[in-house]
């Protein structure tokens, strides 16, 4: 049955740990990029109006809705460093599904609906991630810019979250 406690579990989730979820997706595309000499880094937070601003991070008001970053330049620019970034969202949505699966191991960490609802999250962000898709308005999945990439050749590619601007 489906109470008063449910819906504020799911608030719960969908307004803070899902866009925890989006946050380690994108640090892992940005850990990478800062990794391979990115420049002019910036990350956005959800969409819609901006809220807020600080460092080179922005804060938008459907926060929980999606977040993506983006760079101007890449000291080492290949196909290999490229990969690597473009994987880097889901390298560290999966490491975070580890650790926090280790915490709990070790007992470190109690096992509850939060922290099932987190690495349930990261799966569903790191699946569609990678899955080769577009999205409406043209933009490509990390998985489809990998393809692109890699199959096509292309040198300029980027995913929806994660955005080159050469």
């Amino acid at each position: 049955m489906f109470g008063l406690h449910d819906i504020i579990k799911f608030l719960w989730s969908f307004f803070l740990i899902l866009p925890m979820v989006i946050m380690v997706h994108i640090l892992g595309h940005i850990t990478f990029a800062a990794i391979f000499g990115a420049k002019g880094i910036r990350v956005r937070l959800g969409s819609g109006k901006k809220l807020f601003s600080f460092w080179k991070i922005a804060i938008h008001q459907f926060y929980f809705w999606s977040g993506d970053c983006e760079f101007e330049y890449v000291t080492f620019d290949n196909r290999l460093s490229k990969t690597i970034i473009l994987l880097g969202g889901s390298t560290f949505n999966l490491l975070s599904m580890l650790l926090l699966n280790l915490l709990i191991w070790f007992d470190l960490f109690e096992p509850n609906i939060m922290a099932f609802q987190f690495i349930y999250f990261s799966f569903y962000y790191m699946f569609f991630a990678l899955l080769p898709m577009d999205y409406p308005g043209g933009a490509h999945s990390d998985g489809k810019a990998l393809y692109r990439l890699w199959k096509k050749g292309e040198r300029g590619v980027s995913s929806v979250d994660c955005q080159y601007r050469c």
